[in-house]
């Protein structure tokens, strides 16, 4: 019995005036997933347990079956593991965006103007951090370069500063917005604001950056940080399902939680978490894995959630099509050749395209059995899901209903 999980990061969401009321789930057409829908068991779960932020660490590490609040102690450390930061016990990690900001002068009067630098590539990226690390690493500070716009810092005996650090903000919270307000204020994060500061002046100058200005784009002329915390221990996945499992993702804070869990993260060619993704690719990688001997492939496509935090309402929708025409095929021309299998659709939390961020709330949800057909709705979207009556309260159980032979 192979069981396969398609998480849509981000793709829940409220009602959108550009497309009449409807929200993007309502909008998109997706003959597919709703055919399964038709057949399958939909409902509500909440994913993120109350007093916790709705971040894609927390929600997938529930959808994974890992109660958040057992096992969550930051976001970076789940990134961190995924590109090798060696972190010890005493240590503290910090994500590291790259970021664009306006040119207003104090740092306290610049605008939030893209979370992601522009789209930068993880090429140009790498040359920005290797000269933050230049200019800040010592003994106690290390920039490891991720993917993309996401890095990470490793604080050295950091962990006992956790505690006295204070509030560090999401820069995709603050959009559009000016950062006073929203940077490290704690004496114990003076040091990390001195370097958001002085990271400025010596990447807004950088050659990788006077080469996107040129080109029309937008320069990555800041670091921020935030997402602190401390190495997690997961139990191991097999050891708690005994099935063995693969986390597909283009991120690597699904590919941290997959290594924790000690399942498989293979790196997909061309997989870059946003539109111009190679969906065949991993829906090509999903088959692979369950002919090399999985039973279990968690499949992250983080493009809904880009889109949502970047409130581009068409190509929101389109994410989710994409989806429905290039992943979808592959997948079930591969598993509906199986004697059983069991399918899971659902995002991690909403990602509103009104605010452009996180926000809490249940979330649909689509089980599907070859061997167990159900009546369901017409089309699954968030009012569908909610009109059943199905709502699971615990987002980390709803692995175990899946699962359940």
């Amino acid at each position: 019995m192979k069981h396969l999980v398609v998480l849509y990061d981000g793709m829940a969401d409220w009602p959108v005036p550009e497309l009449g009321g409807r929200t993007p789930m309502e909008a998109a057409c997706k003959p597919r997933f709703d055919a399964l829908g038709r057949r399958g068991e939909v409902g509500l779960v909440h994913t993120v347990p109350q007093g916790l932020k709705p971040g894609s660490d927390i929600a997938n590490l529930s959808a994974l079956g890992y109660d958040p609040k057992q096992y969550y102690t930051g976001r970076s450390p789940l990134e961190a593991v995924s590109i090798g930061v060696p972190m010890g016990p005493e240590d503290l990690t910090l994500r590291c965006n790259l970021v664009t900001l306006s040119d207003a002068e104090p740092y306290p009067a610049k605008t939030m103007l893209d979370y992601s630098g522009g789209d930068i590539s993880t090429a140009e990226a790498a040359a920005l951090i290797a000269a933050v690390q230049k200019h800040f690493g010592d003994a106690a500070f290390t920039y490891y370069s991720g993917v993309a716009y996401r890095h990470c810092l490793l604080w050295r005996g950091g962990k006992d500063q956790l505690p006295a650090l204070g509030k560090l903000t999401p820069p995709h919270d603050i959009s559009g917005q000016a950062v006073a307000g929203h940077l490290p204020a704690a004496p114990a994060a003076e040091v990390l604001l001195r370097m958001m500061e002085e990271s400025f002046p010596l990447l807004d100058r950088h050659p990788v950056n006077q080469a996107r200005r040129a080109a029309g784009k937008l320069s990555a002329n800041s670091i921020w940080l935030w997402g602190e915390g401390t190495r997690p221990a997961l139990p191991l996945f097999a050891e708690k399902t005994g099935l063995r499992g693969s986390v597909i993702s283009a991120v690597d804070l699904l590919k941290g939680i997959g290594i924790l869990a000690g399942m498989r993260t293979p790196d997909v060619p061309g997989a870059t978490g946003y539109l111009d993704t190679n969906f065949e690719g991993k829906a090509r990688q999903v088959v692979e894995e369950f002919r090399a001997g999985q039973d279990f492939v968690y499949l992250h496509i983080e493009a809904p959630d880009e889109c949502g935090h970047r409130g581009e309402v068409q190509n929101k929708v389109r994410a989710i099509e994409l989806i429905d025409e290039r992943v979808l095929p592959i997948l079930l021309e591969y598993l509906d050749g199986l004697e059983d299998y069991a399918l899971m659709i659902l995002p991690d939390h909403p990602t509103p395209l009104a605010t452009r961020t996180h926000a809490h709330g249940p979330v649909p949800y689509l089980i599907y059995r070859k061997s167990g057909e159900l009546l369901g709705p017409e089309s699954v979207t968030e009012a569908a899901a909610a009109a059943t009556g199905n709502e699971v309260f615990s987002g980390s159980e709803l692995m175990d209903r899946f699962l359940r032979r």
